[in-house]
C-alpha cells in the first residue's frame, strides 16, 4: 500500500473516478470502473466501463491512447481483472501495451480477481501501487462491494413523510406529500438503482408505474412482493419494462399462469405459504445480476425488511406539513423496548425546495453485524 502519492497522481485518479461515475446504474453485476492513461504528464487516453458484457475501462483507455500507452502510467479505480469472463482479462491487455506503472485505487474483492490482477502485472515487471483515493473508490462502488462480499444487494429505503412522520393521511391518501422537486429527485434515484421494490398494497392503493421519468434515464426492474398474488393482472406496473413478482404457494394457480403469459414478467414462487422469505429473495436478486434496490414501500414491507436487517440506508424526505393520525413508514417493524431501537450513522441533512431530506446509514453493530464505517 502506497500512501505518498503526488498531487498529480491524485488529480489523475480523481479523473478516473469521475468518469467511472458516468455509468452509474448501468454496469451491474459489474462494478463502476474508470481508467486514465498518462504519458509525459498528459492524459493520452481514458475510458470507463459502460455496461456489463462490454469492454472494460482499461480497454477503452488503451484504444484511445494507442501507441502512446507504451511506457505510460495508468490510473484505474479498481484492480484490473485477470480472468476470462465475457471479456478478456484487462491485466493482460495492459501487459501487452507495455505500460510502465499502474496505480490502483482499490483491490477487487471478487474471488476471481482479488490480488491476482496485481500479481500478474507485477510478474510482468510493471510497477503497481495500490490505495490512491481508496475511500472514494469504495463509495462509488458500494453497490458492487456489498453484493460481491455478502451476496446481498445494497438496499436504500426512500420515503416521503410529513413533519410528524406520516406517509399518508388516515384515509390512505398520499398525493402528494412532498414537493415536485423532491419527486424529481426520486426519479434520479430510480435512474441509478437496479431494482425498485414495493409491496402488493402499494400497487393496489396507488396503481403506480414505477418508471423513471428523468430525461435520458432508464427504468429500474420492478420487484413486487405479493405473497398472496392479489395485484390485478392489468396493474400499470406490469405494462412495460421487466417486472418480477415474488409470491408463494398461496398464489392462485390460474392467476399465476395468466401472469406468466404476459411479456416482461418473471414469477418467482417460493415454496412457503403466504409470506415471501425476504432474505432469500434478496439473495436471488443478486444471483439474477442486480446489485442494488430502491425500496419505495409501503410501511409494512419496509418494516419487515428492517426487522430482518436487510436495509442499508434510509432517505426520508420531510414536507413541512402536519396530518395527525396517518400511516407510518415502518408499520411492519415492531419492538418491545426503546433500547432495541435501530441506530443510524453517517447522517446527512439537506434541503430540496421546502422539504428536508435526511439520509443515514443503518448501524446493526449491536447485534453482532458489521456497523457503519466512516464515510
Amino acid at each position: 500500500m502506497v500512501d505518498n502519492f503526488s498531487f498529480q497522481d491524485k488529480y489523475y485518479m480523481e479523473r478516473a473516478l469521475e468518469i467511472a461515475w458516468l455509468a452509474r446504474g448501468r454496469t451491474s453485476p459489474n462494478p463502476l470502473v474508470g481508467c486514465v492513461i498518462v504519458q509525459d504528464g498528459l492524459i493520452v487516453g481514458e475510458g470507463y466501463h459502460t455496461k456489463a458484457g462490454t469492454p472494460h475501462a482499461e480497454v477503452h483507455a488503451l484504444k484511445a491512447a494507442g501507441v502512446k500507452s507504451e511506457g505510460a502510467d495508468v490510473y484505474v479505480t479498481l484492480e484490473p481483472c485477470s480472468h476470462y469472463g465475457r471479456t478478456p482479462p484487462c491485466a493482460e491487455a495492459l501487459i501487452q501495451a507495455k505500460v510502465k506503472r499502474v496505480i490502483v485505487a482499490l483491490e477487487d474483492p471478487n474471488p476471481l480477481v482479488s490480488g491476482q490482477g496485481i500479481e500478474k502485472l507485477e510478474d510482468a515487471g510493471i510497477v503497481v501501487e495500490v490505495g490512491l483515493l481508496k475511500e472514494k473508490a469504495i463509495r462509488i462502488n458500494k453497490f458492487f462491494l456489498k453484493a460481491i462480499t455478502t451476496r446481498f444487494p445494497y438496499v436504500l429505503y426512500k420515503s416521503a413523510l410529513t413533519l410528524d412522520g406520516k406517509t399518508a393521511v388516515e384515509s390512505g391518501d398520499s398525493k402528494w406529500v412532498t414537493s415536485e422537486q423532491s419527486r424529481t429527485y426520486v426519479h434520479e434515484l430510480r435512474n441509478i438503482y437496479d431494482v425498485i421494490m414495493v409491496g402488493s398494497n402499494t400497487v393496489l392503493k396507488d396503481n403506480p408505474l414505477l418508471t423513471c421519468r428523468k430525461p435520458n434515464g432508464r427504468n429500474p426492474v420492478k420487484l413486487i412482493v405479493d405473497g398472496n398474488l392479489i395485484i390485478p393482472i392489468d396493474a400499470k406496473v406490469l405494462n412495460d419494462s421487466l417486472s418480477i413478482i415474488a409470491t408463494t404457494t398461496a398464489a392462485d394457480p390460474d392467476k399465476l399462469n395468466a401472469l406468466k403469459e404476459k411479456q416482461n414478467i418473471e414469477i418467482w414462487q417460493y415454496d412457503v405459504p403466504r409470506y415471501v422469505p425476504l432474505a432469500e429473495l434478496m439473495k436471488d436478486i443478486v444471483k439474477r445480476g442486480f446489485n442494488s434496490i430502491l425500496l419505495e414501500g409501503g410501511g409494512n414491507l419496509a418494516g419487515k425488511m428492517l426487522q430482518e436487517r436487510l436495509i442499508d440506508k434510509i432517505e426520508f424526505i420531510y414536507a413541512p406539513k402536519l396530518v395527525g393520525e396517518g400511516h407510518s413508514p415502518l408499520s411492519g417493524f415492531h419492538l418491545d423496548k426503546m433500547n432495541q431501537a435501530v441506530k443510524m450513522c453517517n447522517i446527512e441533512i439537506s434541503q430540496i425546495a421546502e422539504d428536508i431530506k435526511v439520509s443515514a446509514e443503518i448501524d446493526y453493530s449491536d447485534g453482532g453485524d458489521v456497523g457503519c464505517s466512516p464515510d
